[in-house]
């Protein structure tokens, strides 16, 4: 499993990135989640967006972000703003070893040490969830305006 940047060389495979038609109401496309990045860095937020490949294959996208907790440590994190893999790819146990790539990445501290790694979901999208909560995310009992839920993997 690796991560890599989203360059010219790769942007087109990446925004035709699918997942199936049942899992379309849980997520965004890839397109939209380049443009928010987009513009969440130049409004001086720390985004990072990487194409997830296994065995040369690009089969998933990720968006994270960085926060310093305005230099609080208790308040510091890495966050999942998107993650998906191509319906293509599913089944196969890239998700589970994505999501390990991405805690990994963010014990790396690259951009910065944080306490935890945090991401939402919708209540009902139990695939997420169970994966979540299979890799030691715990849901912190805050939900979102929008009715995600909030869980936290304590780095």
């Amino acid at each position: 499993m690796e991560f890599r940047e989203i360059t010219w060389d790769n942007y087109i495979e990446c925004i035709e990135l699918q997942v199936t038609e049942e899992q379309k109401r849980f997520i965004s496309s890839n397109q939209h989640a380049l443009a928010e990045a987009y513009i969440a860095s130049k409004e001086g937020q720390v985004i990072i967006t990487f194409a997830v490949y296994k065995d040369e294959k690009m089969v998933g996208f990720i968006s994270m972000y960085y926060d310093d907790g305005d230099g609080n440590f208790e308040y510091s994190s890495y966050g999942v703003f998107k993650f998906m893999i191509d319906m293509r790819y599913q089944g196969k146990g890239y998700g589970k070893e994505a999501m390990v790539k991405a805690i990994e990445f963010s014990k790396s501290s690259a951009h910065g040490k944080a306490r935890v790694v945090e991401l939402t979901y919708k209540p009902e999208n139990v695939e997420s969830k169970n994966l979540y909560s299979s890799l030691g995310f715990v849901e912190t009992g805050n939900t979102h305006p929008s009715g995600e839920v909030y869980a936290e993997f304590v780095l």
